[in-house]
């Protein structure tokens, strides 16, 4: 083979690496915020309800049991992401995947104390809702927001 023509084989083929590499990097933000909403605000809808408890319980899961052996706050998600970010030259990356996409989208450094403080916070609180619309709840009753509607002083 001619150099000229091996030079094109290897360039396209860096190409290609280059190209997965890049398209996995955005389904991994895709995915993982839609993941991180749905731990959020997943119990708002009454179907999806159990899955979202599901889902939180395996969030926490890996925060607290993986964390055990891999650091408190482990999550397989942004282990794997920081590979591919890694293999596509992006070094000096956060702990935090949420700090992380402030940084990306924003530009703006947080404090990364605050970012995990709001972060396990939030995931309590939401934790919480959901066990109890799950196990507490009777199955009659409105909705949350419905609920909030109805509780305020304002008048109907």
């Amino acid at each position: 083979m001619a150099p000229k023509l091996l030079f094109l084989h290897f360039f396209t083929f860096v190409l290609f690496i280059f190209w997965k590499l890049k398209m996995a990097d955005i389904i991994f933000i895709v995915f993982h915020t839609f993941l991180i909403f749905f731990n959020l605000f997943g119990w708002i809808f009454k179907t999806l309800r159990k899955v979202n408890l599901v889902v939180l319980l395996i969030t926490g899961a890996s925060w607290f049991i993986l964390g055990i052996f891999y650091g408190i706050g482990f999550c397989p998600l942004t282990e794997w992401h920081w590979n591919i970010l890694h293999k596509l030259g992006q070094y000096n990356l956060p702990d935090s995947y949420i700090t992380y996409l402030i940084q990306r989208f924003t530009g703006y450094c947080p404090d990364s104390k605050l970012v995990d403080i709001l972060t396990i916070t939030l995931y309590f609180v939401a934790l919480a809702i959901s066990i109890y619309l799950n196990f507490f709840r009777k199955k009659k009753e409105m909705s949350p927001i419905t609920d909030l509607k109805k509780s305020s002083s304002f008048p109907q």
